[in-house]
């Protein structure tokens, strides 16, 4: 059904102008779709799409469409100013409340919570939250846990935030909103993050950033989740890599306005800059968090700023101006500032900076306001644990008291059962000794017997598997002698090369000591001479396998084996025309239970394109696949492919 509004003009189409990217309509009353809505149906437009829906709803119909453009336009305000944001919620709760909507007065309380807790109005926040999870739908309560989880990561309940990112998770999943599950995996990542546990972090930060990519639609949380994992990235010492992430979140903060990402990723930055000796670059980013707080007008935000600026110029020995911007920070927190810990850490910092001026006195009243608030911390932990130990203790003295009566009365009856029961246990003891130790050194013989027996046995199975692998490669071989279509021939001569790397792994298992494992670097020589051989490229292309001696289990060895086949073949035919000079490298090493593959080449680049659907790249996908791998190619002076595997050893 169309709706329209009769006015003046009978449509009222309302465009935004958004750069180079050209012109996109977010509100237009004469299509069947209205209202586009912001970052779930496009994000297309500018930072002035704010202006748009402000004047777009009054004149919306029916009431849904007005709405949720009113609400869009209160929450997404709540990234520029939380006071106007506020403004805008309270009108969207007064017109549904006259039209006795309760499903759209829950969804603006969800916006109304999140908007309190940015104001560090945390008890109020988690009440309105509350209030609003009777009202809306099941397909809004991820959202709802979403701020909730915020609510307490506030508190320092990071385990009770876990839980509401993992009740969001679990409602995405059962709804298949994709949106809903990157930001939990974003979430996640943020509290693995703030517990110090970083590789975790990261695990689910690019988890949300690869959701976030097919979603293809460049919104707040996308821009959050970039900050994450740039944070994760910096805690593992990745820098450049943290850079990359931070300046891609700066990206989109600044096209769509939004200043509490900004100034997040600008704080950050002033510790990477600091990390990297780039002091005047730190600077500059402090003075930018400090801009875009000011602009957003939060206190929380501010405060962390002139925070981080103050470690900055501590660090640089410039102790007058740490303290001035110290003191700042303290000044912005209230006394219901909500969070001891950034302000225990504005004092601490003041102490260090006093101190390195010289004026103990005041470093001393620094330090002892930064240990009161530790201690405040500390004692409230401590009671509760002393509390804890003490229920333990006396629960443990009323059942010590039982059982020593209980022992009391027993204890003059078991005593000659006991001794009696120790002299027979002892006995049959040395009984047992005595045949054991007469029958081992048979039972020894026959197992080296059996275990020899079994070796080879096992040695035979491989050399027979080898055997007649090869004796397919030969039938293949004749076979593909006698046909005409070229393409069916180069078919058959890959697959003998296949079943050629393949009867490589079962001839190294009865050839060497182990049974069980593959020694990867000679088998790569080994795999890389024949390859070299059957393309009749010896003299022009040099194969360099550049890793440590490494062993590996056959289920692992046979399909990086035949990966590597893939790749080598194909570095052959497309890396090296007209029989150019050329090398090739081949690289494994493990990490812990990561195993990374690396096979390049210096050629004018290989037909290798993980979109195409050609037999030797399902093959490596499907390879890859099973051994729970990842895959990354790059063509840049050549071509590398690496790759990335979880390695548990079979026990």
């Amino acid at each position: 059904m169309r709706i329209r509004l009769f006015t003046v003009a009978s449509t009222l189409a309302i465009i935004l102008f958004s750069g180079f990217m050209g012109i996109s309509q977010i509100v237009d009353f004469d299509r069947e779709k209205p209202y586009k809505e912001v970052f779930v149906d496009t994000d297309n437009f500018g930072p002035s799409y704010l202006d748009v829906l402000e004047e777009a709803y009054p004149i919306a119909k029916p009431d849904s469409l007005q709405f949720s453009i009113l609400n869009d336009l209160a929450y997404y305000w709540h990234t520029r100013n939380l006071k106007r944001s506020m403004d805008f919620t309270l009108r969207g709760l007064k017109l549904t409340k006259e039209k006795n909507n309760a499903l759209w007065e829950g969804r603006f309380q969800i916006t109304q919570g999140a908007i309190l807790l940015r104001m560090e109005k945390l008890d109020s926040a988690m009440t309105v939250l509350t209030l609003a999870k009777e009202k809306v739908l099941e397909y809004d309560l991820p959202f709802l846990y979403t701020q909730l989880g915020y609510v307490f990561e506030r508190k320092g309940q990071l385990d009770r935030a876990a839980d509401y990112a993992m009740l969001s998770l679990q409602l995405g999943e059962k709804h298949n909103d994709k949106k809903a599950m990157a930001l939990a995996y974003s979430d996640l990542s943020n509290l693995f993050w703030k517990q110090a546990k970083f590789e975790s972090g990261l695990d689910y930060g690019l988890r949300s950033v690869d959701i976030f990519e097919q979603r293809a639609i460049n919104d707040l949380d996308y821009g959050f989740t970039l900050y994450v994992v740039g944070n994760n990235y910096l805690e593992l010492k990745a820098y450049e890599k943290a850079l990359y992430f931070y300046d891609h979140s700066i990206a989109i903060g600044e096209r769509y306005g939004f200043y509490n990402n900004l100034s997040d990723v600008y704080i950050s930055k002033v510790d990477l800059y600091t990390y990297l000796n780039k002091f005047d670059e730190a600077r500059k980013a402090g003075e930018n968090a400090v801009k875009y707080a000011e602009l957003l007008d939060n206190e929380f935000m501010l405060m962390r700023s002139w925070l981080s600026i103050g470690k900055l110029q501590n660090i640089q020995g410039k102790y007058v101006s740490a303290i001035e911007s110290l003191r700042k920070s303290i000044k912005i927190a209230s006394d219901d500032f909500g969070d001891e810990f950034y302000l225990s850490q504005a004092y601490e910092t003041l102490g260090r900076a006093y101190a390195g001026n010289h004026n103990y006195q005041k470093a001393y009243q620094a330090f002892a306001v930064y240990d009161e608030l530790k201690d405040r911390i500390f004692t409230a932990e401590a009671d509760q644990r002393i509390s804890q130990l003490r229920t333990e203790y006396d629960v443990a003295q009323k059942e010590n008291t039982i059982q020593l009566q209980q022992t009391r009365i027993s204890k003059q009856q078991t005593r000659q059962i006991m001794i009696m029961a120790l002299v027979f246990l002892l006995l049959l003891y040395l009984l047992l000794l005595y045949k054991s130790l007469k029958t081992n050194g048979k039972k020894n013989k026959m197992l080296q017997k059996q275990n020899e027996e079994k070796e080879f046995l096992l040695k035979e199975i491989h050399h027979r598997v080898k055997n007649n692998l090869e004796i397919v490669s030969s039938l293949l071989a004749l076979q593909s002698a006698e046909l005409n279509d070229g393409k069916i021939m180069e078919a058959m001569q890959n697959s003998q090369q296949r079943i050629q790397s393949m009867s490589m792994v079962h001839q190294k298992l009865y050839q060497e000591k182990s049974l069980s494992a593959i020694e990867m670097k000679s088998y790569f020589l080994n795999l890389s001479n024949y390859i070299v051989n059957i393309f009749d490229r010896q003299k022009n292309i040099e194969v360099i396998v550049d890793m440590d001696k490494m062993e590996l289990d056959v289920d692992t060895a046979i399909p990086i084996g035949l990966i590597v086949n893939e790749l080598l073949t194909n570095s052959m035919k497309y890396a090296f025309p007209e029989n150019s000079m050329g090398r090739v490298s081949i690289s494994m090493f493990r990490t812990g239970s990561q195993l990374f593959l690396n096979v390049s080449d210096n050629g004018v680049g290989s037909k290798v394109n993980t979109s195409e659907l050609g037999f030797g790249t399902k093959l490596v996908k499907l390879l890859t696949r099973q051994l729970d791998g990842k895959m990354q190619l790059e063509i840049e002076n050549g071509t590398t492919v690496s790759f990335q595997f979880q390695y548990n050893k079979a026990a």
